[in-house]
């Protein structure tokens, strides 16, 4: 049984959207159409307070740096153009020599090391204004979770350049991927955002699909094929502890997804040749039929308030898209262009649905309005699949697949408005990604 959605052709990006501009008054990026200026920052290594912070200070800087330049709406200024350092988080910021370089926003901060903890703090300045941006904060964790603390830093400074909400502080559960195509070692795994702390959850003995994030970020819902046909678990992230899903004997369940509450879970179930949407209680184990027809109904995901289920069916002779109420009953077509659709997800902000698109020998990762209108498809490749929403509702993640016997499977990230197509460094290949909601 295959659960992906198709095959296709070469990378194209299909450019849509954005500028960004920097605006009089606070300091603003605004991401509308037109051409994208990324804005011009300074972030000097943070000041180690503690003897111990020398190395810890310079790696956050850096990490916070990455997770801003990663955007494609800021741009670095290098150390060696700098006029001024910054020797003292409490020092006057002297506005003329951060100027006299163009930058437009100045990143500052300190970090302190007792032990095994670490408090990080910072502050954010519009250059131009010659005011700082907001409150400086302060975070504390351990040293171990250094790498955290950098990203709830940059979540700040890119939530208050942009007006966006933040995604950097996120995990994604993933399938790793090693071995050729025809003899593939598949593993659960879950990693930061930008593929570091990469943690493996199963082994490779058997063939996992499709893990999924709970909504409290600490389980996983995945599908294996360890008893030889599909079913799903689900698995304490902190325990790495599992238990299946019961389904009656003879049938197949897979696709699963949580529900916004975290209670329960929908999924497709296979019985007697027939495939349809089912959701189950996981306390109870209770299971409630959603659809009833001879066609395949598979990879349901709930609306943000769980008031609505998007899926894909070939009810009209073609894979495409429909919505229906949680509870079942009439579901309504929203896909009508060429070719076949597949996979959709609903975004966090409730207004989109990404999906996979097969068309003409292509495959494209794309969104369009919960009616089906604006379609945009972001990405063209030989295979690309499977999208995943972060936390706020700006990128999407996905797996590309290269030609050939000796193809392999990366993760990438685009914006939605189809710029900024990046790979996501993971140790193997990887496919299926999951993005977690934010950290706590």
């Amino acid at each position: 049984m295959k659960l992906r959605f198709l095959s296709l052709l070469l990378a194209v990006i299909c450019a849509f959207s954005g500028a960004v501009q920097a605006q009089q008054g606070p300091l603003r990026i605004e991401i509308t159409e037109g051409v994208i200026e990324p804005l011009p920052f300074a972030v000097p290594s943070f000041q180690p307070e503690t003897a111990e912070a020398g190395q810890l200070a310079n790696d956050i800087s850096r990490v916070v740096s990455d997770d801003l330049t990663g955007t494609g709406l800021f741009r670095e200024i290098p150390a060696s153009a700098f006029i001024s350092t910054v020797s003292d988080f409490n020092a006057p910021v002297q506005y003329a020599d951060w100027k006299a370089i163009n930058a437009q926003a100045l990143i500052t901060g300190a970090v302190n090391v007792q032990g095994n903890s670490v408090n990080v703090k910072f502050r954010l300045y519009d250059v131009f204004s010659g005011a700082e941006l907001g409150d400086g904060l302060q975070f504390s964790g351990t040293t171990d979770a250094w790498r955290r603390m950098a990203h709830k830093v940059a979540d700040a400074v890119y939530s208050r350049i942009t007006g966006e909400g933040p995604y950097f502080d996120s995990r994604v559960a993933y399938v790793s991927e090693t071995g050729p195509k025809d003899a593939r070692q598949k593993r659960l795994a879950i990693m930061d955002y930008d593929g570091a702390n990469v943690q493996y959850l199963t082994d490779s003995g058997s063939i996992v699909l499709a893990p999924r994030f709970s909504p409290s970020g600490d389980r996983v819902l995945y599908t294996s094929y360890e008893s030889g046909f599909p079913r799903i678990y689900v698995l304490d992230i902190g325990s790495v502890q599992r238990r299946v899903l019961e389904s009656a004997e003879g049938t197949m369940s897979f696709a699963p997804r949580f529900s916004p509450s975290g209670q329960t879970v929908v999924y497709s179930l296979t019985s007697g040749g027939n495939t349809d949407i089912y959701t189950m209680d996981i306390a109870s184990g209770q299971s409630v039929r959603l659809t009833n027809t001879p066609s395949i109904e598979t990879a349901p995901s709930f609306s943000p308030d769980g008031s609505r289920i998007v899926f894909e069916s070939d009810r009209s002779g073609t894979q495409q898209l429909y919505i229906m109420s949680a509870t079942g009953g009439e579901a309504t077509r929203i896909s009508f262009g060429e070719g076949r659709y597949g996979t959709p997800v609903w975004s966090p902000r409730g207004d989109l649905v990404a999906f996979t698109k097969q068309n003409k020998g292509r495959f494209h990762i794309g969104v369009m309005r919960l009616d089906g209108s604006e379609e945009r498809l972001l990405t063209a490749s030989f295979l690309d699949e499977g999208p995943t929403w972060a936390p706020n509702g700006r990128v999407i993640m996905f797996a590309r697949e290269t030609q050939g016997a000796g193809g392999s499977s990366t993760l990438y990230s685009v914006d939605i408005s189809g710029r900024n197509l990046r790979p996501v460094q993971t140790p193997q290949g990887g496919s299926d990604p999951s993005w977690s909601p934010l950290q706590n």
